[in-house]
C-alpha cells in the first residue's frame, strides 16, 4: 500500500511503501496517514497485508488475524472509523472462515478493503452535494484542522463541501486555522485548497474570535472523528472553542461526517475516549524547542463539541438539523 507521508507536507511530497501491517500501524500512530476515513481505509488494507503475511508464513488466519486486528485498532483510540473498518473486515472473515481456505480468505478480505475505500469515495461526493446546498451566495467560511482529500479516500468531508460550493460560485474565501500543535490546517488544508485555486487566508488559532467579531466569516464547517447518539461531536482540539465562538457571534456551525463516523454505541460525548499525544509536540515548533526545560504540557488531540452548539450535520444521505437524537438513530439502518 502506498501512502503520502502527511508529516512531510507541504514542502515535500514523499510516499511510504507499506508491505506489512506493522508499517501501516506505525503510519497511523505517527500521523503519516490521518483523518478518520483515511485511517479506516488504511487499517482495512493493513489487515489485508497482515493476512497475506500469515498465509505466506504457513500460519493459521483464525489464530493470527484477531491479534493483527487488535494491534491496528489500538493505534489511535478516538477516531471511530478505525474501529468500524476493522470490525467490518473481521465480520467478513468470520462469515467466510468455515468454508474457505486461508488463501481465499485473504482475497476476500482484500476485496472488502477495496469496497471500503471505494465506498468512501462515493460518500465524499454525496456529502459534497448535500453540503453545498447550505451555501446559496458567495460566503466566507472558516475551517479547522484538515477534512479534505488527505483525510479521506476522495475529496474529503468538510473540504469536499467547501470545494463543491466553490465550484458552484458560493464560496468567496476560506479562513484556515493553523491548528496547533501539528499545524494540520496550515500544512495540509491550506495546501489542498491552494492547489485547487481556492482563496485561502491562514490565521493562527487565537485569531478566530476576532475574525468572527469583525464580520469576516459567515459560516464555520469542520469534520469529525466520532459523533455520539445525542449529536456530540469529537474533532481536532480547538473545535469546541470555535463552536462557542460561533454561537456568540450568531454564525452557523456545520459538521460534515459520513455515517461511519457515528458511534451508535455511545450516548453522549463524555463517553468518547480522548487521545493524549506526546508532550514534545507542544514543546516544539517546526522541530525547534520553544518552551523551557523542566515543565509539563497537556496535549489532548481532540475535544468534544456538545450537540447544542452544532447547527447541522452533513452526511451522505442528507443534512441533519438540530435536534439530532431521533435523526441519528435513523442513520443506523444505513451503516454496513
Amino acid at each position: 500500500m502506498r501512502l503520502i507521508d502527511q508529516t512531510q507536507l507541504p514542502l515535500t511530497e514523499q510516499y511510504i511503501e507499506c508491505d506489512d501491517y506493522q508499517r501501516v500501524a506505525e503510519a497511523i500512530r505517527r500521523l503519516e496517514v490521518r483523518g478518520a476515513p483515511a485511517i479506516g481505509a488504511a487499517a482495512a488494507y493493513g489487515l489485508v497485508l497482515g493476512a497475506r503475511s500469515v498465509v505466506m508464513a504457513g500460519q493459521k488466519l483464525d489464530q493470527r488475524l484477531p491479534e493483527i486486528a487488535a494491534e491496528l485498532k489500538a493505534t489511535r483510540p478516538t477516531a471511530v472509523n478505525l474501529d468500524w473498518a476493522i470490525r467490518r473486515m473481521m465480520k467478513v472473515f468470520e462469515t467466510n472462515r468455515h468454508n474457505r481456505t486461508d488463501a481465499e480468505l485473504s482475497a476476500i478480505l482484500e476485496a472488502e478493503a477495496v469496497s471500503i475505500a471505494m465506498e468512501d469515495s462515493t460518500v465524499n461526493n454525496k456529502m459534497a452535494e448535500w453540503g453545498a446546498v447550505l451555501f446559496d451566495k458567495p460566503t466566507s467560511v472558516l475551517t479547522h484542522c484538515n477534512a479534505g482529500a488527505l483525510a479521506t479516500v476522495a475529496t474529503g468531508t468538510a473540504l469536499g463541501v467547501i470545494c463543491q460550493a466553490w465550484r458552484e460560485g458560493h464560496i468567496k474565501e476560506v479562513f484556515v486555522d493553523e491548528t496547533r500543535p501539528l499545524l494540520q490546517g496550515s500544512r495540509l488544508t491550506a495546501f489542498e485548497l491552494s492547489r485547487q485555486g481556492i482563496s485561502v487566508i491562514l490565521i493562527t488559532d487565537n485569531m478566530a474570535a476576532w475574525v468572527m467579531k469583525t464580520g469576516r466569516v459567515q459560516a464555520v464547517i469542520v469534520g469529525a472523528d466520532r459523533i455520539t447518539l445525542n449529536g456530540d461531536v469529537a474533532n481536532k482540539i480547538g473545535t469546541y472553542g470555535l463552536a462557542i465562538l460561533s454561537r456568540t457571534h450568531n454564525i452557523p456551525f456545520y459538521v460534515a461526517a459520513p455515517i461511519s463516523t457515528f458511534d451508535f454505541s455511545l450516548i453522549k460525548g463524555e463517553d468518547i475516549p480522548i487521545e493524549e499525544r506526546p508532550q514534545d509536540e507542544v514543546f516544539n515548533f517546526a522541530g525547534v524547542r520553544t518552551a523551557p526545560l523542566g515543565i509539563q504540557a497537556f496535549n489532548p488531540a481532540f475535544d468534544v463539541t456538545p450537540a447544542e452548539y452544532v447547527t447541522a450535520i452533513v452526511t451522505e444521505v442528507g443534512v441533519l438539523w438540530a435536534p439530532f437524537p431521533d435523526k441519528i438513530k435513523l442513520l443506523a439502518k444505513y451503516q454496513i
